[in-house]
């Protein structure tokens, strides 16, 4: 059946158009019940599950409550943090070549010896696959729009933020199986505190930050922050006391007393700033509005230096660990300029580049040391051997954002 839109768009079409539009439109109305009904299954009413919210302080409540209806409705592209930014100059070092390979780059282990979790932000959907075939073994729709995701402290969950949504979902490391799904407010990125016992969110359209107590799967909100505007990423001190956010809107950085429920400082970075860790008493923020990485002094509050990396300078990563447990390389991705970058974890230094193109954004890791990385602008996920250069890539949704490589068996 036409609706009012299409019915206006009819009446200022040339009358010889007519039959031809009307068969594209009939066409349509008869493949989407088919589309819908072919659909995965969608996730369980709230209400029936065993993750609990519940507020603590004098105004107590047993929910959050609902910022926002919910409704079911798909994300469109360029939601969130999907825009592109313009960078300034190039980076210093020469990148290799792309070498996107036809030919798999070789597993990291047998079938079912690892899961793969890809967000689909543009899609509304949790893709999960095999990543020893690259075959999708399950899928989760959302509510409407993913973007990281977190493993519990106990390793039993794989926590994913639904932002759109107003929603945090809870699966199966294992098999990806939607085990629970509760009300939480823009939930756009998160971490566990080094003690597991707290968990920061950010929420970038609200420009809130929460703190939540996490004890035997209850998640209960402690304090509420309005911060600048679009809090985006976070990161720890060792001890878990303090948390530091970046400021999309402001250029900033935040340092938030976990204790306190309040902010201690603010600093200006640079534009858009993104993903931040804390590596050697510093902290490494990523400025997305341009092309370096920020080298941050909490003590002094103070930027100490930066790095140039590439346009859209977007995240820093820890590789794998080393004998001595600690990075034996750091990876930037730059999502304008379509590069990956290491860095030498003690000097800071690029010690390589690679052309990735697709606007790579977060990275995960086999048991190889292989980077798995959500390529946003074309819909895949590359895979990059640091060792040799070599590429490969395959198609996931739309707008694929967090990506997580949970290891089913012990590497070898």
């Amino acid at each position: 059946m036409l609706d009012g839109k299409s019915l206006f768009f009819l009446g200022f079409a040339p009358m010889r158009l007519l039959p031809s539009m009307l068969s594209c439109l009939a066409a349509l109305a008869l493949t989407a019940p088919v589309q819908a009904a072919n659909a995965p299954m969608g996730a369980p009413a709230m209400g029936e599950m065993p993750l609990r919210m519940a507020m603590s302080g004098p105004s107590a409540q047993p929910r959050l409550p609902a910022a926002a209806p919910l409704t079911l409705v798909r994300a469109p592209a360029g939601s969130e943090d999907d825009t592109p930014s313009s960078g300034a100059s190039a980076a210093q070092a020469e990148p290799l070549p792309a070498t996107p390979s036809e030919a798999r780059i070789a597993p990291a282990g047998p079938p079912g010896s690892a899961t793969l979790f890809v967000l689909n932000s543009a899609d509304a959907n949790i893709q999960v696959l095999d990543p020893a075939t690259r075959e999708e073994i399950g899928r989760v729709n959302v509510l409407r729009e993913t973007h990281h995701l977190v493993v519990t402290p106990d390793g039993k969950y794989v926590m994913v933020g639904d932002s759109g949504g107003n929603e945090m979902l809870l699966l199966d490391p294992r098999t990806g199986e939607l085990k629970s799904r509760e009300r939480i407010s823009n939930p756009y990125h998160m971490e566990f505190s080094p003690d597991g016992k707290r968990l920061v969110v950010t929420s970038l359209r609200r420009s809130q930050v929460d703190i939540y107590k996490y004890e035997n799967e209850k998640l209960t909100l402690q304090a509420r922050l309005r911060t600048g505007s679009k809090p985006s990423h976070l990161a720890y001190r060792p001890d878990g006391k303090v948390a530091y956010v970046t400021l999309q809107g402001v250029r900033g950085l935040v340092a938030i007393d976990l204790e306190k429920g309040e902010a201690m400082w603010n600093l200006e970075v640079g534009p858009e700033p993104a993903g931040v860790i804390w590596h050697n008493g510093r902290l490494l923020v990523g400025i997305m509005g341009s092309d370096y990485v920020a080298v941050v002094d909490p003590e002094t509050r103070s930027v100490e230096r930066t790095i140039q990396i590439a346009k859209g300078a977007h995240a820093v990563f820890k590789g794998p660990p080393n004998e001595k447990g600690e990075p034996a390389v750091l990876y930037v991705t730059s999502r304008v300029e379509s590069r990956i970058t290491a860095l030498d974890p003690q000097t800071l230094k690029i010690v390589q580049q690679w052309n990735v193109p697709g606007g790579p954004d977060c990275i995960t890791f086999d048991a190889e040391g292989r980077l798995w990385v959500t390529l946003r602008w074309i819909g895949r996920v590359g895979v990059l051997d640091p060792e040799t250069g070599a590429q490969e890539q395959f198609r996931v949704g739309r707008s694929p954002h967090g990506i997580l490589i949970h290891q089913n068996v012990a590497s070898r």
